[in-house]
């Protein structure tokens, strides 16, 4: 009797449970329907952030035209900067011409309270008395476009502008553009995306 009663307690307690473990697969299967879970919302996300952005900080445009040679090229991709932007000589910017009735690509060259004189017979840009260093341009100005440049100021809320392709490019020396409101700015060319060879900053 005593000896059955050790067999029954060997076979129990070699018997006792173990600790259940899932299946393998079926973990590797969860682990992999976590990752993705993540990976779709981090996707989603930056989808988000990047939608916010290019509503209210930044724009893409593609440039239309030689006047901003060479600087920029006919059919390149910039990324503007429009947010809580005040245009500054040197800048090029993107704008709404409302003479032009057309979006255009410029250089800013003289802002609100400066002075500007253009000596269209010798190509040079007096800007507050002092001949302005372009080292950015294709070449000299000698485009007029029948409107003489001479000791004019630009008013408050304005700037004047020209493209760097300055014999090609119809800018603030035309009456049918003028001087621009700042209103009318669309923002500022910061980033060439495209061709990829000439990826980079703009300036």
């Amino acid at each position: 009797m005593s000896e059955q009663a050790d067999n029954i307690k060997t076979q129990q307690s070699e018997g006792e449970p173990s600790e259940v473990k899932a299946p393998e697969n079926k973990e590797k299967s969860f682990s992999l329907a976590n990752e993705l879970l993540e990976w779709a919302e981090s996707f989603v996300f930056a989808i988000f952030v990047i939608i916010m952005l290019f509503t209210f900080i930044f724009r893409i445009v593609q440039v239309d035209g030689p006047s901003m040679e060479d600087t920029l090229h006919d059919g390149d991709r910039l990324i503007l900067n429009h947010f809580n932007y005040t245009p500054k000589r040197g800048d090029i910017v993107v704008l709404n011409s409302r003479g032009l009735n057309e979006t255009i690509i410029k250089r800013v060259i003289a802002v609100e309270g400066d002075t500007i004189s253009i000596d269209f017979t010798n190509g040079k840009v007096i800007l507050n008395g002092e001949e302005l260093k372009e080292d950015y341009i294709k070449e000299p100005t000698y485009l007029q476009e029948g409107r003489a440049i001479d000791n004019l100021t630009i008013g408050e809320g304005q700037v004047f502008v020209i493209g760097d392709n300055r014999n090609h490019s119809t800018d603030s020396r035309s009456s049918a553009v003028g001087v621009v409101d700042i209103d009318d700015i669309l923002g500022e060319a910061v980033f060439r995306l495209y061709p990829v060879s000439d990826i980079g900053s703009v300036g």
